[in-house]
């Protein structure tokens, strides 16, 4: 039998025109059944993988929180790994990677099990995605268009190829696209 390693996954909120920053145009179209998709990927995963600035926010957001259905908990203990040149040091059950981005993201998938969940953090993504280290892309595009801010890949971001893994339709018009590596 095999070795089993983690996967890296990224779940990133999207609009229809690609937006990915500051996503509380999200908030209409999360309802219960976007709950259970997000707590099913959330308990799947052993890790969080964050950069930086989504570290800093969901840090924030999250920490002390308690909820009914143990998503708020879990989030809060599970180990995680940030990203960041700048961070000297990171609490929330959280330590900062140093030194090259791909090494210690193939020792983290080395280290856990299963899933390795990344939420947003654009930049991030974008790094793994090159070193070709993230194993599955689950874009949830909702039915809005914002007009402006940062995108998951703007112009000029190098080509991959990717092939569909799967779908999720939510009753509130959001999708979610299960994108894999295409391979050579």
């Amino acid at each position: 039998m095999g070795v089993v390693m983690g996967k890296v996954v990224a779940l990133v909120y999207l609009s229809l025109d690609g937006v990915m920053e500051a996503p509380a145009w999200t908030a209409p179209y999360f309802d219960e059944e976007h709950g259970q998709y997000a707590h099913q990927a959330l308990f799947a995963a052993d890790a969080l993988l964050l950069g930086r600035e989504t570290y800093e926010g969901m840090s924030q957001a999250w920490r002390g929180m308690t909820d009914e259905d143990g998503f708020a908990d879990r989030i809060n203990a599970m180990p995680k790994h940030v990203a960041s040149a700048t961070l000297e040091s990171a609490e929330w059950n959280a330590e900062v990677i140093r030194g090259d981005l791909g090494e210690q993201v193939t020792a983290l998938k080395e280290k856990y099990e299963r899933d390795i969940l990344i939420y947003g953090s654009g930049a991030l993504i974008r790094s793994l995605i090159t070193e070709g280290l993230v194993d599955e892309l689950k874009l949830w595009v909702h039915p809005v268009v914002v007009g402006k801010g940062k995108r998951l890949f703007p112009e000029g971001a190098p080509t991959s190829t990717w092939k569909l893994g799967g779908t999720t339709t939510f009753n509130s018009g959001a999708l979610i696209l299960d994108y894999r590596p295409a391979g050579e």
